[in-house]
């Protein structure tokens, strides 16, 4: 959540800050803010709203001139979104400026302090404690300062900081929010997300917990919580810089969504290696795998979902049990881990705090971690025991769909190759399996390019109150994805229900002309959804059928039918949900919602 942007060097510094910023509002935020350094004073400009409030406000950075400067876009957690709320904050004589990513739960503790010490607060954030606490702690060492404040804060923080007195230092500090830093032609800059970045660098610094930066134009040096300087190696970026850019199409996700044949590609091709599956970076031996005795999926949001896909795909071909968990509830409900559980964490970023906290959590109960996550170097990626990239390359509307699309396949290859090593899977159904594989990029373009038909269809609907979406198996798993991506761009209510679960209560929801989306891929299911569908239709609703090529019985429980092709079944989410993404991207767009960055949400969930 939250975007945090800071440069020191030879450049003008605001246009450099609200650049890196528009790259960084897919994370979700409600207000705005720069402070730069003059040479002589830190001066600051904050709005409610959108960036471009911002830029007008600053004539694109041009009214605030200096060389050093920091830059935030904020989500509110502590304080109504507010220009006084806004970041970044300072002290009371306004020779510190902070920005903060994350949340201090102690604030309220450190504020009576401060407030009993004479210090006055303006806004009702807690990141003003730290502006205070740093004044408080200044002696004429910005570092000293810095390490006392880390001591005595509790929670989550990414900080940018400016201090008056070292115009030619800019400080960067870290702990459980991500937070990057790089060095470029002409100075050094720090961010949140890599995106920002990519435009002045490829060759960054992931921050570890508990570190600190201190930069000048030309260098940097880092530090741990005692002061004690260490050493770090920087991590190359491959992503193309266009793939942050929009390329000509109206919205990130629709872009996004027709990136899902080569982000699908991308992730399994490294792994064929003719009729074997081979992936290098899991780093697991035979031997590991065959001690595998039972499978934890923890995840949030879309990553869960891919999960819940998992587990039938684990189960049915590799006959290993898997349990899925949202990762917020994971860690609180004391799991058992016995000897041979293996815990997969599943993020695009590698830094959504929930699964990061399970990831620990599940080490220190002894249990192997693997992180299947997109972004190299994240910090799920550098703290589990094993790692599986999905290369999807940089996403960046809210909404998930390439990332997803990749998670999936991610899951398949795993399965395969559990499935191989346990020996249950031969070598004839490993072949068949990579054929599918290799099939499904072409698929999904077929499925992308008959957008115009699921267009038509999703404009009937643009008044709908709520939908619901029904499955069995795996098309369960299809409906709880395809209603999440409905209600988080377009704000309809929608649900996802298991369909042998209408009956016991949510049928009585269903009226005339409620929307009912049916997912039916599972053959051996089709007769049973149909009746689901048979049920929900004869008390008024309209519904959507999305099946395989060749299921034509089911046209006489539907009104409107979407076929997707023939794959294998443990693969039929990578197809199905694609008309589903279509339809949730083009509700949205006829209601003239900001797709690609939602009310309230967040692309990257750094908090609890």
């Amino acid at each position: 959540m939250c975007g945090i942007v800071g440069y020191i060097g030879d450049r003008q510094a605001a246009p450099i800050l609200l650049d890196g910023l528009s790259k960084l509002e897919y994370r979700g935020y409600d207000s705005a803010g720069i402070a730069v350094f003059d040479g002589s004073s830190i001066n600051m400009t904050k709005a409610k709203g959108r960036l471009k409030v911002l830029e007008e406000l600053t004539h694109d950075g041009e009214t605030l001139p200096g060389k050093m400067g920091i830059g935030h876009t904020r989500w509110a957690t502590h304080g109504e979104p507010s220009n006084t709320n806004a970041h970044p904050h300072l002290n009371k004589t306004e020779s510190i400026a902070v920005v903060h990513n994350g949340i201090i739960e102690n604030y309220l503790k450190l504020k009576k302090k401060l407030i009993n010490k004479g210090y006055e607060f303006v806004s009702d954030t807690d990141t003003e404690v730290i502006a205070h606490l740093l004044d408080y702690y200044y002696d004429g060492n910005p570092l000293r300062a810095i390490t006392k404040v880390m001591h005595r804060m509790e929670g989550s923080y990414a900080l940018g900081i400016i201090f008056k007195d070292f115009p030619d230092e800019l400080y960067a500090v870290r702990k459980d929010s991500p937070l990057i830093v790089g060095h470029t032609k002409d100075g050094c800059i720090i961010a949140s997300d890599v995106p920002a970045v990519l435009k002045y660098t490829r060759d960054v610094y992931f921050i570890e917990n508990e570190e600190i930066v201190r930069m000048e134009k030309d260098a940097m040096e880092f530090f741990n919580v005692d002061e004690e300087q260490i050493e770090k190696e920087s991590t190359h970026i491959e992503w193309d810089v266009d793939a942050a850019e929009k390329g000509g199409y109206e919205h990130f996700m629709l872009k996004e969504m027709y990136e899902q044949p080569k982000a699908i590609t991308d992730t399994f091709s490294p792994r064929l290696k003719g009729s074997e599956i081979v992936i290098d970076e899991l780093n697991m031996t035979d031997e590991e795998i065959q001690a595998i005795r039972k499978i934890m999926i923890v995840a949030c949001g879309s990553a869960y979902h891919a999960g819940v896909t998992g587990k039938y795909v684990f189960e049915g071909m590799a006959r290993i049990p898997v349990e899925v968990d949202l990762a917020s509830e994971f860690r609180y409900r004391d799991p058992i881990m016995e000897e041979g559980t293996l815990v997969i964490v599943i993020s695009q970023s590698g830094e959504t705090a929930d699964s990061l906290a399970a990831l620990r959590e599940s080490k220190e109960r002894g249990a192997k971690v693997l992180g299947i996550v997109n972004v190299v170097g994240s910090s799920i990626a550098r703290e589990a025991d094993n790692v599986m990239y999905t290369w999807a390359g940089p996403e960046i509307a809210v909404a998930t769909t390439k990332a997803y699309s990749s998670q999936l396949i991610a899951l398949y290859l795993l399965a395969i190759k559990f499935g191989k090593v346990k020996g249950v899977v031969s070598k004839e159904q490993v072949y068949s399996y990579i054929e599918d594989l290799k099939r499904l990029p072409e698929q999904v373009e077929m499925l992308l390019n008959n957008k115009v038909k699921i267009q038509k269809f999703a404009n009937r609907y643009l008044a709908a109150h709520e939908v619901f979406f029904i499955g069995r198996g795996i098309d369960y798993a299809i409906s709880m994805e395809g209603s999440l991506k409905l209600k988080e761009i377009s704000y309809i209510h929608s649900e996802a229900y298991a369909a042998g679960e209408l009956k016991h209560g949510t049928i009585s929801l269903i009226e005339e002309g409620t929307l009912v989306a049916a997912v039916l891929t599972q053959k051996e299911l089709y007769k049973k959804m149909i009746s689901n569908m048979v049920e929900v239709s004869t008390r008024g609703a309209f519904v959507l059928a999305v099946t395989n090529e060749g299921n034509d019985e089911v046209e006489r429980a539907a009104d409107y039918v979407i076929y997707i092709p023939e794959t294998n079944k443990f693969f039929a989410n990578s197809l199905a949900i694609i008309p589903l993404q279509l339809f949730s991207y083009y509700i949205s767009v006829g209601r003239g919602c900001d797709v690609d960055k939602p009310r309230n949400l967040a692309k990257s969930v750094t908090v609890e």
